[in-house]
């Protein structure tokens, strides 16, 4: 028993694209649909591209629901959700323009700029949404030293106690 049958038109299609495709996607479910097709079961087919049951269910369902004006569009992977993209290289400019200004003239109250600081900038100004780490690492690649106060320590002159009255030899 065949899944669903495709009509002449539709494997003529699906052969050419099968014919000159450079996707690997692409090709695998169009190879898939023609299998089907010639009376190989989900099992066979799953199992010869090493893919679940489930998989192939869904590259039909997806052939059959979602009608694309062109058909390796139709069969090509779509919008697919996980991790956003990174800011890497992407805010690296914008850092470099303000990094040499006061943040006073930015609006901000603060003297120096820090990686939360400007965090805080790309998402006021430039509309990015930019962690704290992703600034550190921007910072690092731009070769920007951070200014880092220096404590010294409070030495005493040598003239320090006849500053004080010192020694009283009497």
């Amino acid at each position: 028993m065949t899944l669903f049958r495709l009509t002449p038109l539709e494997r003529q299609k699906l052969s050419y694209l099968a014919d000159h495709t450079h996707d690997a996607t692409v090709l695998r479910r169009v190879q898939s649909l023609l299998w089907l097709d010639e009376g190989e079961c989900v099992v066979e087919v799953a199992e010869r591209l090493d893919v679940s049951r489930q998989v192939i269910y869904q590259w039909i369902t997806r052939y059959i629901r979602e009608p694309a004006v062109d058909l390796a569009t139709q069969l090509s992977v779509g919008h697919r959700t996980g991790r956003p993209p990174t800011t890497k290289g992407i805010i690296d400019p914008f850092i470099d323009e303000v990094i040499d200004h006061d943040p006073h003239m930015f609006g901000f109250n603060s003297t120096v700029w820090t990686a939360p600081l400007l965090s805080q900038y790309l998402t006021c100004e430039h509309g990015l949404s930019a962690s704290v780490s992703s600034v550190k690492r921007s910072i690092v690649r731009l070769k920007i030293r951070w200014k880092r106060p220096r404590h010294h320590l409070s030495l005493r002159p040598k003239t320090w106690r006849q500053a004080k009255g010192g020694l009283k030899r009497g």
